[in-house]
């Protein structure tokens, strides 16, 4: 814990450069986030765990610790051969309200471009739909109100964008269940008023059931680089269920064990399973879907998952710092409806690294692994000059996104080029 609470002091500078070239036997790691998925497979490689205020090759940080390192008061330069686990404003992906915006944007711009993806049809984009009707409040309460009105019916969910494991999130049908919160919360939707930021976005009220419960996809992205684009999807995702059967009829609207899939919820309902804590492999949903729907919606649903995150990355690739000591994974969180369309609902700049269960345990224990060996050069060695193009054996659970190296320079510049992609076949 002393470690942990150093890691966020100035005055340690986090840390001091290295000199030269390290051994690949004295490689040194920090970590401010104690898990033993982590600690496990950095000394498996043969590293050596050292403080924050001694010399590192590659920190595995929070994202506090990142910011502050990051920060102009700290003063800190890193060399060639140390690493992070986070850009240092990965904000504009995993923050609620930038990642609207930023696909908000993007969206736009391909349209002033004519490119033929960000056509429309009846009002609506017809490739770029993957993220639901969104508003952040308190600034465009109005907007939102005027929406509202259109269909008077829906059912809309709140967020508070700095939070996380559901935390803060309900549910409303009536407005003034929402004006009744904001009286409550003694603060008004005055955009004049600086208060905690929410977003409320359009209900997925159709999702896809199985056994009548409500799921969502977890699923593991790794960027090595925004400029050029390199990403990994790992193939071991997974579902994660509630553990109360949905109420399509949406009386009950309180009940989080209906609504919300987060484990971090879940796990404290009484129909929690800690055998299987609730999840299904995404390679036994694909075999559900094939055998209920059929193998061709199903192909096009997961090509269109693909599509989703490839585009919300290309969203952010010309604004994030594309810093070449980072890396990120990140926990994709995506919604099926029972048409077998998929929305983005968040991403996660740190997905959980607990174990629920003993697959869980195994699953996380590999994405570590393979995540070291998709950044880290052949020789185990950190090195910024690497350019991150691991070999096919390198990827293990993982496989290409999409890898900007391998477009030609015209291609490069391209929004709606979608590259070389992965399938999400089965295994």
């Amino acid at each position: 814990m002393e470690r942990a609470k150093s890691a966020l002091s100035n005055d340690l500078l986090y840390g001091r450069l290295c000199n030269g070239t390290p051994n690949k036997s004295k490689v040194t790691f920090c970590t401010d986030l104690e898990k033993s998925v982590l600690v496990t497979n950095f000394e498996k490689r043969g590293w050596v765990q050292v403080g924050p205020d001694e010399d590192w090759n590659f920190y595995w940080a929070g994202i506090q610790t990142c910011r502050a390192l990051f920060s102009l008061d700290s003063g800190y330069r890193m060399n060639d051969h140390q690493m992070i686990n986070h850009f240092p404003n990965h904000y504009e992906l995993t923050r609620k309200d930038l990642l609207v915006k930023n696909i908000k944007r993007y969206r736009k711009e391909l349209e002033r471009e004519g490119s033929n993806i960000a056509a429309k049809n009846n009002g609506k984009y017809v490739y770029l739909d993957f993220i639901p009707v969104t508003y952040v409040l308190p600034a465009d309460y109005n907007m939102f109100v005027e929406e509202y009105r259109k269909n008077p019916q829906s059912t809309w969910i709140m967020k508070p964008v700095g939070k996380s494991q559901g935390a803060g999130i309900f549910l409303i049908n009536k407005l003034s269940k929402l004006k009744r919160w904001s009286r409550e919360a003694k603060a008004p939707f005055n955009p004049n008023i600086v208060k905690e930021t929410y977003v409320i976005s359009r209900y997925i009220d159709n999702p896809l059931l199985i056994g009548g419960k409500k799921f969502d996809l977890r699923l593991y992205v790794l960027v090595t680089s925004f400029r050029p684009l390199k990403a990994y999807l790992f193939k071991l995702g997974f579902c994660r269920f509630c553990t109360v059967k949905y109420d399509s009829s949406m009386q009950d609207l309180d009940n989080i064990f209906v609504h919300l899939t987060n484990v971090s919820v879940q796990r404290h309902g009484g129909d929690y399973n800690s055998m299987h804590g609730g999840k299904l492999s995404l390679e036994n949903l694909r075999l559900y879907l094939e055998s209920t729907r059929g193998k061709e919606v199903t192909d096009k649903l997961f090509k269109n998952i693909v599509w989703l995150i490839i585009h919300s990355l290309r969203s952010v690739s010309y604004i994030m710092a594309n810093d070449k000591h980072c890396f990120e994974c990140y926990g994709y969180d995506i919604i099926i409806d029972n048409n077998l369309k998929p929305w983005l609902i968040e991403v996660n700049a740190s997905p959980s690294l607990t174990s629920t269960t003993v697959n869980d345990r195994i699953l996380k224990h590999k994405l570590i692994d393979n995540i070291l060996s998709v950044v880290v050069p052949p020789n185990g060695i950190p090195d910024t000059k690497w350019p991150k193009n691991p070999s096919t054996k390198a990827l293990g659970s993982f496989e290409v996104l999409i890898n900007e190296d391998e477009l030609s320079p015209q291609m490069k510049h391209k929004k709606g080029y979608k590259g070389k992609t992965a399938t999400l076949k089965k295994r």
